[in-house]
């Protein structure tokens, strides 16, 4: 069952709600300048169909340009939109397609985004693919990177870097805790002095552009409820790892983040875990009422079977998701 032109609130939780729609029926309904942050990950533009939905390549950079001003009108001033892109082949040939840069660039020369940084997700557990030019001829290496567009509103975005520290290796604690003892300062091509800087304990180190997180979800909560109740789970699922950098990065407790294409609805579990309203648009009502169950962990499976019943019938109202888990705030 779509949205086909219907919006409808399925469910509330604490800080968030999920919205049976297309994100373009919705998005014209938001004030101006609501939103902090959207992530999200569209349908990519694969050459096999997949169930969710998606489109040939030269249709796919027109259908994801145009919610350019959708979003740009809904972003705060401060607020960006990460967006994150598969890479795919051309049909036949083991040669790249270029949808994902034609995206980036057309949203930033057609509707006034600045492209604030590019990120690249490395995904470790990705099976080898594309089949016929790796597996079969061999004659390529494995595609595991996404592209990640961080686009900005404006050239200075809300952004703290200080809030996604990385963990110190071993070597640079034992460096910090000595710097004399393994760093002789010397003349630096670039000519900075960075003598001075190891022995402070910043609590972090600043991460890279490179996020590595596997994609390996197999008994979360969201499958097994999915599997005990029959609700077709979606089946391109990014790690909670990945929003959760973005809006870690790029926003503060009590800001509103979005994904306009939710699908399980990740970004709407990363928000709620860390204290941010959030709004999860989705057009696939299974895909929604599967997306609850990643706020079900201590119901009882009566409970979750009703909550089943009534989001299959949409609703009147939003039905009321509680949650115990705990925070990340």
């Amino acid at each position: 069952m779509q949205g086909n032109g219907r919006v409808v609130e399925v469910y509330r939780t604490k800080f968030g709600r999920a919205v049976l729609s297309k994100a373009e029926d919705y998005l014209p309904s938001m004030p101006e300048n609501s939103v902090d942050l959207v992530v999200t990950s569209p349908p990519f533009a694969l050459l096999r169909q997949k169930a969710y939905g998606n489109l040939d390549q030269a249709d796919y950079v027109d259908w994801l340009v145009s919610f350019g001003p959708l979003v740009r009108r809904v972003l705060k001033d401060s607020g960006s939109w990460v967006l994150d892109l598969g890479g795919a082949y051309q049909r036949g040939v083991p040669c790249r397609s270029l949808y994902n840069y034609r995206v980036l660039l057309r949203l930033c020369d057609e509707h006034g985004f600045y492209l604030a940084e590019e990120f690249f997700w490395h995904n470790p557990a990705k099976l080898p693919s594309p089949i016929e030019w790796v597996n079969k001829r061999k004659i390529r290496a494995k595609d595991s990177v996404n592209t990640i567009w961080w686009l900005a509103k404006s050239e200075n975005p809300k952004a703290n870097v200080s809030n996604v520290l990385a963990p110190y290796s071993a070597r640079m604690k034992q460096l910090m805790k000595d710097p004399e003892a393994f760093y002789r300062p010397k003349d630096r091509p670039s000519g900075h002095d960075i003598s001075a800087k190891f022995g402070k304990d910043n609590g972090g180190a600043i991460p890279s552009n490179l996020l590595q997180y596997p994609n390996t979800e197999s008994n979360s909560v969201h499958i097994r409820l999915c599997k005990a109740h029959d609700v077709e789970p979606h089946p391109a699922r990014f790690p909670r790892s990945l929003p959760e950098f973005f809006i870690k990065f790029l926003t503060d407790s009590g800001d509103t983040v979005m994904d306009i294409f939710a699908g399980s609805n990740t970004t709407g579990e990363a928000a709620e875990l860390l204290g941010r309203s959030w709004i999860a648009l989705e057009c696939n009502v299974e895909y929604i009422i599967g997306s609850a169950f990643r706020f079900m962990a201590e119901w009882p499976d009566d409970e979750v079977a009703d909550f089943v019943r009534k989001a299959r019938d949409v609703p009147a109202e939003p039905l009321r998701v509680r949650s115990l888990q705990r925070s990340l705030f």
